[in-house]
């Protein structure tokens, strides 16, 4: 059965932390099902990691409701959180309340999307109608250009006592939830201690409620990204580029297929 908000929130009453995973695809979903996580995000970095793309900007809302499908048939068990990709809810709230709706249809249990004060009238309002919203503060991807790229955000008296405003925002407007991210650790602690509602941190020390990573990161599958935040648990780049090139070698050489993986009659 999957878990919904309640049982998450019970979870930060008891300070159980909360582990998310953000992944894509059936295949993983049935991984992270045996692994016992928590979460799901179905994350606009799609549009990184599996578009290629240097930025979350291009994903449509289609691509969110692709993946999301995909992630539901592989896991039962993980509460199931999909982003709201940039320019689907930023333009007005109608657009907002039409993109949440899109995703709660295709399987979603709630929707993330970014921002502070400035959207919380949005989370009310999707709050309001039955919609199950989580927050996302301090680095935002969507708002990659505007912020000058990846950097650590809320440094500095002004820029933390922002963050903190914009997270009593969310949190007043009904959020269930907030992602941290790349944000300073004591800024991190400092807001979870601010809400009752759980943090989610990603490069935000580990004094929020629980964590959440890319499974293509954690499993090493990239080693080109390597930001101070990422922990890699196997080295998968390696092995998968040594097996393809092994099943390369063995066809070049006709010894795969052998007579084990042929039939005779």
């Amino acid at each position: 059965m999957r878990k919904t908000i309640r049982s998450l929130h019970k979870m930060y009453t008891t300070g159980t932390p909360i582990t998310m995973i953000t992944c894509y695809d059936y295949t993983f979903a049935r991984l992270v099902q045996r692994a016992g996580a928590d979460m799901i995000l179905i994350g606009d970095s799609l549009g990184n990691v599996i578009q290629g793309h240097e930025t979350t900007v291009p994903v449509e809302l289609e691509d969110i409701i692709y993946h999301t499908r995909a992630v539901i048939r592989g896991n039962q068990d993980a509460h199931i959180l999909s982003d709201l990709p940039f320019m689907s809810y930023q333009a007005n709230d109608d657009d907002g309340m039409r993109a949440a709706g899109k995703l709660l249809k295709a399987g979603a249990q709630s929707v993330k999307l970014e921002g502070g004060k400035e959207i919380a009238p949005l989370v009310k309002r999707l709050v309001t109608a039955g919609v199950p919203v989580c927050g996302h503060l301090g680095l935002t991807p969507q708002s990659v250009h505007a912020m000058g790229g990846f950097r650590v955000q809320g440094r500095g008296d002004d820029a933390a006592k922002r963050l903190i405003e914009d997270a009593l925002a969310l949190q007043d407007a009904g959020a269930y939830m907030v992602v941290l991210e790349m944000i300073p650790a004591p800024l991190a602690a400092q807001v979870t201690e601010a809400l009752e509602i759980p943090t989610i941190g990603i490069g935000a020390g580990n004094q929020t409620s629980g964590q959440v990573l890319v499974i293509y990161d954690m499993l090493g599958m990239n080693t080109d990204f390597t930001p101070k935040f990422l922990k890699c648990y196997a080295n998968l780049e390696q092995e998968i580029e040594g097996a393809l090139k092994q099943y390369k070698q063995e066809v070049v050489e006709r010894t795969y297929p052998g007579p084990e993986h042929s039939f005779e009659k």
